[in-house]
Order: structure tokens, then sequence, then C-alpha cells
């Protein structure tokens, strides 16, 4: 029994082994735009991508959100941009030294996108203002991964499914 239960745990260790070192291999962006990511984990979407959802509309969210933080009496903390063939993958990174270098800070970072999220007409009229997260969110708008950082030495990537 404890020798099935050992090999049984190596299996599951090679296996996210595996997983880990095909994601690192599909993730080009990182060493460039962000250090090889600290922390990665998997986001079970609750939310299904819309059908109205493609390259155009992600780049436009991304779009507004940096107008917004631009619009502001001070300097933006953080460069939100999306990449990716089509433009999948979304990337917020730190602009200020001490502010998001833990997991977390961009745990906290993601909390107050979800309560923003939350406010927004598509959500109130699904009716699931008080359910879905920031990456549910994402999710209907058709990003596979959510990468942040602090531009130094932290990275955290989150894989949507």
């Amino acid at each position: 029994m404890i020798r099935s239960l050992f090999f049984a745990i190596l299996t599951v260790i090679g296996y996210s082994s595996v997983f880990s070192v095909s994601l690192q291999a599909a993730d080009r962006h990182a060493g460039y735009y962000y250090p090889e990511p600290v922390y990665r984990e998997i986001y079970k979407a609750r939310a299904k991508q819309i059908a109205t959802s493609n390259r155009k509309t992600r780049i436009a969210f991304v779009t507004s959100i940096t107008q917004q933080s631009m619009q502001r009496e001070f300097a933006p903390t953080a460069a939100i941009f999306a990449k990716g063939s089509d433009a999948e993958k979304l990337i917020i990174v730190g602009l200020e030294d001490g502010r998001l270098d833990t997991i977390y800070r961009a745990r906290a970072i993601f909390a107050n996108m979800t309560a923003g999220a939350r406010t927004l007409p598509v959500f109130q009229e699904l009716g699931v203002e008080d359910v879905f997260t920031f990456f549910d969110l994402a999710a209907l708008m058709g990003f596979t991964q959510i990468t942040i950082t602090n531009g130094r030495n932290f990275t955290h990537q989150v894989i949507l499914q």
C-alpha cells in the first residue's frame, strides 16, 4: 500500500513537472515583458467566452483601462496590455518598486479588480455580480492567461480554463 502511494505521488509530481515545463515553453513573453513566473495557478472559469469577444474587443478593453489610468491626477502604478496572436494574454506590470512584490499583493490587486468588475452592467444583467470574479470577466472576454508582475523579480501567472 505504501509502495503504491509512493508511486502515485511520484506520478503526480512527474505530471506536474511536465505540465510546468510545457507552460514555460509555451510562454514566449517570459524574459521579455516579465521574469519567469514564480507562481502559476489554473483557474477554472465559471464563465464561457461570449460569442462577440475577439482580438479587437480584448484590445479595446485594455485600451479603455489604460486611458482611464492615464487620466488620473497621479501617474499610473501599473501598465496593462494584451499580447499573443489573438491578444489572449493579459499582462499587468507594476511600475513602482515595492508595491507588487508578493503573491498576497497580487491577489489583493485581483480582489480590487473583482470589485470593479462586479459593478459592470454585464455582470448585473447576468445576475452574477456576487459570484463571478475578475478572472471570470477575463474568460468571458476570451483571455486565456493573466500575468501580473512587479517587473523585477516577482511574477504570478493565472491560466484560465
